[in-house]
């Protein structure tokens, strides 16, 4: 009985070792890792207003062929300012010109209610409370960070008034009372 149990032993253990590879066993292999999510790609905007005090931020974070911009302020007045994506990497105060026009790669007309389409920088209004805060959440459609982080960059531009979303070229939404660049991170 003992040759036999002995016997047993010997081709169980073999059978064992002729079973399947499991993933990533074969000789010389390495396992199979999954493969790690990129993380999102952004870039921040920190926020002046024209005596240099930091007035919020605005980040653009690039997914699924889009710019997801979130939008926060403090110390701003009360009340809807239009605010835009502008086409120069520049915030130059006290009136931040050097930021450029409207981002607007596609040579388009100003204002999201315009029938012959919008800049791509071009926004909904924020609402700023009496308290000086506000947030704001869009998503600027077939934009890309490559296409924002350009030769020259991008400015995030705060306007004293409301944007009409349709007068060319800027909305009538008055002076620019806030700036932000955009760089790469």
């Amino acid at each position: 009985m003992r040759k036999l149990s002995f016997a047993a032993a010997i081709t169980i253990l073999g059978l064992a070792a002729c079973g399947s590879p499991e993933q990533g066993d074969e000789a010389g292999a390495e396992p199979v890792q999954p493969e790690a999510s990129a993380s999102p790609q952004q870039t921040v905007a920190a926020l002046r207003n024209a005596e240099g005090d930091s007035v919020g931020s605005a980040t653009a974070t690039e997914s699924g062929g889009a710019l997801a911009i979130s939008l926060t302020v403090q110390g701003l007045p009360p009340g809807e300012h239009g605010v835009h994506v502008h086409q120069t990497g520049k915030c130059d105060g006290p009136k931040f010109e050097s930021a450029g026009g409207h981002w607007n790669p596609g040579a388009r007309q100003h204002g999201l209610d315009n029938p012959a389409g919008h800049h791509a920088g071009d926004m909904p209004n924020l609402a700023v409370g009496e308290d000086g805060t506000g947030s704001l959440e869009y998503t600027l459609e077939g934009a890309t960070l490559s296409g924002l982080l350009d030769a020259d960059g991008a400015a995030f531009v705060v306007h004293a008034g409301r944007d009409d979303q349709k007068t060319d070229p800027s909305g009538d939404s008055g002076d620019r009372i806030a700036c932000g660049t955009f760089a790469a991170s």
